[in-house]
């Protein structure tokens, strides 16, 4: 297999930049009709760049063992899509198809023999992982509402129960799906670590044309039920090489995977310190506040510092929250959420004040997942 064959025909194709996934997608529902409501209109640009994703990692397969995991959980994962091994050669048919569309000339036969291979190999990891977590797991869990509280405008705190034993790690987020929009799911973080009660806390904010967030801001009540699959990621988890205090930034909603790391402080032992910088563009924003006091008056190693940028009117500390953290910085790691935007922008930030790119811990959902919040 020439790996940088593969390499440089996606190169080349994904130059056409949107009109890649648009003719994809129009073979698929083509050949395959029976698959169009697995991918209904609201997922546009979910499912957009899930085709750049799948290109990108098949031209990749000689660093398969660096993809592996990933394509493991994405193979668990799209079991709540009632994906089967079924539908995996519809997919590669209508990639080759796509990709010989837009290479022309330089498609061969042997350029398409070996794109066969790498998707057989990828499909391979999918199936198989798929298969053996339907063995131990189910491809969701159902959440009933116990609490719906509206923050301030356009933000809710969400509690609810799964309906069995749900395992996760703080840090980590699933794919959230409600009646009220069937067949659409986004991912949010938890906002608190494991409980025995088998609750879980949501953080949701109305984001513009967020179809599912409106949803469950605005019409989720309590006694509803949430559909929730398996925890995914990885990059905001305290892992055993994490040792020492922690400085956490959040912006908005990202709130909650931080929320949901300081309480694993806390049931661990107070081990080390932690400072937690909450950004918001103005007071109301600080949704949390309250919450946040009420931990740091117990934890004397916690300490919350609100950051207000885009109010003049504002009693506290003003001004962007990485700038705020980075004058409490002395060598922690960092931990990051917020949107994409707020994220890419700490991250250089930080760079440039030489934090150490391996003490950087940021969710990557700016390749976009579908989340919402």
């Amino acid at each position: 297999m020439d790996t940088q064959a593969l390499k440089d025909s996606w190169h080349l194709v994904s130059r056409s930049g949107d009109q890649v996934p648009l003719y994809f997608y129009s073979v698929l529902f083509l050949m395959n009709p029976d698959v169009r409501d697995m991918f209904p209109v609201s997922m546009a640009r979910q499912r957009d760049k899930l085709v750049g994703a799948l290109g990108s990692v098949i031209s990749n397969v000689d660093r398969l063992d660096e993809v592996v995991p990933v394509l493991q959980q994405l193979g668990r994962d799209h079991r709540k899509f009632a994906v089967t091994a079924t539908h995996y050669p519809a997919v590669g048919q209508a990639l080759l198809a796509t990709l010989e569309h837009f290479l022309g000339d330089r498609w061969t036969p042997q350029l398409a023999h070996d794109w066969t291979q790498a998707y057989n190999l990828v499909a391979q990891v999918m199936v198989e992982a798929a298969n053996d977590a339907s063995k131990a797991t189910p491809p969701w869990w159902e959440a009933e509402i116990v609490s719906h509280e509206m923050r301030t405008l356009g933000i809710a705190v969400i509690r609810a129960r799964l309906n069995y034993q749900y395992p996760f790690r703080p840090g980590q987020s699933a794919s959230i799906s409600y009646a009220m929009r069937p067949r659409i799911w986004r991912f949010y973080s938890f906002a608190n670590a494991p409980r025995q009660d088998n609750t879980i806390d949501l953080h949701v904010r109305m984001v513009d044309g967020g179809v599912l967030s409106s949803a469950l801001v605005m019409g989720a009540r309590r006694g509803e039920v949430l559909r929730v699959g398996a925890a995914v990621g990885e990059r905001l988890t305290l892992t055993p090489e994490v040792q020492g205090d922690l400085l956490m930034i959040a912006g908005g909603t990202g709130l909650a995977p931080m929320k949901a790391l300081v309480e694993q402080v806390a049931y661990e032992g107070p081990t080390r310190r932690v400072d937690l910088v909450v950004g918001a563009r103005n007071s109301r924003e600080l949704y949390d506040y309250e919450t946040l006091a009420k931990m740091a008056a117990e934890h004397p190693w916690l300490n919350v510092v609100p950051v207000v940028s885009h109010d003049p009117f504002y009693q506290g500390t003003r001004g962007y929250a990485v700038d705020v953290a980075l004058q409490g910085w002395r060598g922690q790691h960092v931990y990051i959420c917020g949107s994409e935007e707020m994220a890419q922008a700490t991250v250089g930030r930080l760079l440039d004040a030489g934090v150490p790119t391996d003490q950087i811990h940021f969710d990557e959902f700016t390749s976009d997942r579908g989340r919402e919040s």
